[in-house]
């Protein structure tokens, strides 16, 4: 499913943009992919969202003041089903494929402006996190994404995908690998443990 088109750009990450009424499927912390074409060689870039944004609009604060608390619920589905609100979603690269195979890292050169952004299927996103090492670009991007809550987002997707005799163990390696890499910050580790802990239940 094509969730937009890539506004700009850089090795480590992307953003796109979408309508409101195309925004159904990506949520926060989902994996996305895109490509990107240098001399004939194309490179399939895998991401995770990291943000969603609706964008200001200035029919929507013309709406706000007229409405005086009242609401007009036929101008405003009217705003939200036939418009084209404009929504960005912002990418941070996690890896890429090519014809030597699928890496976890940042990708040698970024996707170019109204590229096709898509979700991954399922079958993607379980290949694509059998190895945990792209974890570690989560971690250094910490600054750039925020949260704990973008960590557990991810497992959380990955997750998902694996069958119900697999989930388990997903979920106990990557506590074990978590707590290796956030060994110096257990309060951010704890959280995000304390949010993927009902799915392995």
């Amino acid at each position: 499913m094509e969730i937009g088109q890539v506004l700009r750009s850089s090795t480590e990450g992307f953003t796109c943009g979408t309508r409101s009424q195309d925004v159904d499927g990506p949520q926060f912390g989902a994996f996305v992919r895109t490509e990107s074409r240098n001399d004939g060689d194309t490179s399939t870039i895998v991401g995770v969202i990291t943000a969603i944004r609706v964008d200001d609009d200035p029919l929507v604060r013309q709406l706000i003041m007229a409405s005086n608390g009242n609401g007009y619920s036929n101008a405003i589905r009217d705003q939200r089903e036939n418009r084209m609100v404009p929504i960005e979603i912002d990418v941070l690269s996690v890896g890429y494929a090519n014809g030597e195979g699928v890496h976890h890292a940042l990708p040698p050169r970024p996707p170019f402006s109204l590229d096709s952004v898509v979700m991954c299927i399922d079958d993607e996103v379980l290949t694509f996190t059998e190895d945990l090492s792209f974890f570690r670009l989560l971690l250094n991007g910490r600054g750039r994404t925020s949260s704990a809550e973008l960590l557990a987002a991810v497992i959380v997707q990955a997750a998902r995908v694996r069958a119900d005799r697999d989930r388990r163990d997903f979920l106990i390696n990557i506590g074990r690998q978590l707590t290796a890499w956030l060994d110096y910050d257990l309060k951010t580790l704890q959280h995000v443990l304390s949010l993927i802990r009902p799915m392995a239940v």
